[in-house]
């Protein structure tokens, strides 16, 4: 049957200066033809393609931003025509909970939703699914574009919304975003099995869930998934009950009185959670379309499982370059903020470790960008409300990284040298003390313990010293789950975390 993919419907916002992929599904052979036409009825592109395989890919050449464009595809019997298109940046936001969490229940939120009209802002949010039932989706209906305007909004990607706001107006171009993104779900989640298997650490992920899973039957980890959807609901209603009664009750409170989250997924072939399924149930939905960068925001649920996500991090980038067809597509990514259980006795530097991952992807691999938010976070609470700052950071990164200018960055360790009991870390810009904080500073010797060390700033350098250090050689800063900054540049913006070990 002809159809065309919900992407590209009503309102859909093309990518700008790149081809542009259109596809969907058709007969066998049939020869499918779309023409993209300006505001005034001006041919702008035109292409045809034979559909294969149930499916059809169009290939329009490339455009200058514009809105108020006409998308009609055809297949000689049906003609299907898309309105109200525009042409502009478009963005992929993926990752977990801190990315889907939604304007609405962000800081600000609520106001900007009733008041913000932005027509040539606007987001696609990909269906989350978990097991792909084209009948049922066809039944439910997918989604659809959505512009910003009084009282829309609020199920849009927070960080995304803040992103794409700035963008908008430094650019004054349409701006669309396709959210893509699950709460809880590890990198391996949006991995296919190809991807995986290219590594070790891929692997791993596979033949440890397979183990888990053992011969539990589809239907069997659906009763239990609805088991756990109910006590998940009914928790968070118990919360959500809670909040509106007591505005400022804190996550510790909540837990005493509605009692912990029951949150323990249930394993199967059907978990959201399981690798390598998202990225068929949902990425693939909406590959191969043509977009300008990837916005990404995860890792927590990968803090406590491997000690190499820069492994599985730079198979995804890879992966996400192959299907979305740009081998050097712009990665912006988020580097985590500080977090902690308030039940944890002690600092694991789990997160830490996980920071030093995406730093390490982020100077290794070409066309990325990675925005820090070390000095934001929240005791006992791993979704911040605050999402402006991840998001406003995340456009200084993509005014760096993809439109020629020097964006506000944080300071970065470049360098180190010991004299005596003193190691010396250089920095490619000034630092001062400007909060109340934590020293956050570790050294170690060749034996490799690490120290507490006591911070002298000097400029564009770091002291270094710890009484048991009598040599020290390697040096680390807000390596922790937990700290408080105090450290920040003349910009405004924190020191950025470091490992330094050679």
């Amino acid at each position: 049957m002809f159809k065309l993919a919900p992407l590209f419907g009503n309102g859909c916002v093309l990518v700008r200066n790149k081809e542009i992929r259109v596809f969907g599904g058709a007969t066998e052979g049939t020869r499918v033809t779309a023409e993209l036409a300006a505001a005034d009825g001006t041919l702008l592109a035109k292409a045809s393609c034979m559909a294969q395989n149930g499916a059809f890919l169009l290939r329009l050449p490339p455009q200058k931003e514009q809105t108020g464009c006409t998308l009609s595809v055809r297949d000689g019997e049906m003609l299907i025509v898309s309105e109200n298109v525009a042409i502009g940046e478009v963005y992929f936001a993926a990752g977990q909970s801190n990315m889907e969490l939604e304007l609405q229940n962000a800081d600000e939120g609520k106001a900007l939703i009733e008041k913000h009209n932005d027509p040539d802002l606007r987001y696609f949010n990909v269906p989350k699914k978990s097991l792909w039932n084209a009948d049922a989706v066809q039944a439910e209906g997918w989604s659809h574009w959505e512009a910003i305007r009084p009282g829309m909004g609020r199920d849009m990607s927070a960080v995304a919304y803040f992103f794409a706001v700035k963008l908008r107006e430094k650019l004054g171009v349409p701006v669309g975003v396709i959210d893509c993104y699950w709460g809880g779900t590890s990198v391996t989640c949006w991995m296919d099995e190809e991807a995986l298997m290219r590594t070790a650490e891929g692997q791993r992920y596979l033949h440890e869930y397979a183990e888990k899973v053992g011969d539990k039957t589809v239907e069997q980890w659906q009763t239990e998934e609805d088991k756990f959807q109910t006590d998940m609901n009914e928790w968070n209603g118990k919360v959500a009950r809670l909040k509106e009664e007591r505005p400022d009750v804190t996550w510790p409170e909540i837990n005493e009185i509605c009692g912990a989250c029951p949150w323990n997924p249930p394993v199967g072939a059907g978990s959201p959670y399981r690798p390598a399924g998202l990225v068929e149930t949902m990425t693939k939905r909406v590959a191969p379309v043509s977009v300008t960068a990837i916005l990404y925001y995860q890792g927590e649920e990968d803090a406590w499982r491997t000690e190499h996500y820069e492994v599985l991090l730079a198979g995804y980038i890879q992966r996400m370059r192959e299907l979305l067809g740009d081998d050097t597509l712009p990665f912006l990514n988020v580097q985590l903020p500080v977090f902690i259980n308030a039940t944890d006795t002690e600092d694991n530097h789990q997160w830490g470790v996980l920071r030093h991952a995406q730093e390490l992807v982020y100077k290794q691999v070409a066309h990325t960008g990675l925005a820090c938010i070390i000095d934001c976070g929240e005791w006992d609470n791993i979704h911040p409300t605050d999402k402006r700052t991840p998001g406003e950071r995340l456009f200084e990164q993509a005014m760096t990284v993809l439109y020629g200018e020097k964006g506000a960055k944080s300071p970065e360790a470049v360098g180190k040298y010991t004299e005596g009991r003193v190691l010396t870390v250089l920095l490619d810009a000034p630092v001062a003390v400007t909060r109340e904080g934590d020293e956050c500073a570790e050294i170690a010797g060749q034996d490799g313990v690490w120290h507490k060390a006591a911070i002298e700033v000097c400029g564009d350098k770091l002291l270094l010293t710890a009484a048991e250090v009598t040599e020290p050689v390697y040096a680390r800063y807000a390596h922790y789950n937990w700290c408080k900054v105090r450290l920040f540049g003349e910009n405004g913006l924190p020191l950025a975390p470091f490992v330094l070990e050679y």
